[in-house]
């Protein structure tokens, strides 16, 4: 088995191996990836993600991440945090029971936010219960 497959949404080393990562190896993990750019652009967007909340990758390349990707997600909970932690220049490691409204039913989820200063990419996992 791939280490990365091997990878749980709560593995305190994940944002590096995130980081680390090819987006192929992205898309064997069991729960949503988003990453997103200092000005809030997707670059990464892996497969369970689009399949669970419908939408194509090459749609979601490239767009802000909280304007059009994830609205829901664009406030004080989850989009504000990443703000705050590049602003004071600290890690962000925080794990929230969310409920996800765009495009769908209300979906109950818990989502990790992951950031680190100087890091190129900011993430949020999207962990889904299962069906």
């Amino acid at each position: 088995m791939n280490t990365v497959q091997a990878l749980a949404f709560t593995d305190e080393r994940l944002l590096h191996h995130i980081d680390t990562t090819t987006d192929a190896d992205l898309d064997a993990l069991e729960f949503g990836v988003i990453g997103f750019d200092a000005e809030g652009m997707v670059r990464r967007y892996n497969a369970f993600e689009s399949k669970a909340a419908g939408l194509s990758r090459s749609g979601c390349s490239v767009t802000h991440c909280f304007q059009s990707i994830a609205p829901c997600m664009n406030n004080f909970m989850v989009a504000q945090r990443f703000e705050d932690a590049a602003e004071s220049g600290t890690l962000l490691d925080v794990t929230i029971d969310y409920v996800l409204t765009l495009r769908m039913r209300p979906v109950k989820v818990k989502l990790r936010l992951l950031a680190a200063p100087g890091a190129r990419m900011r993430y949020v996992l999207v962990q889904r219960a299962a069906v």
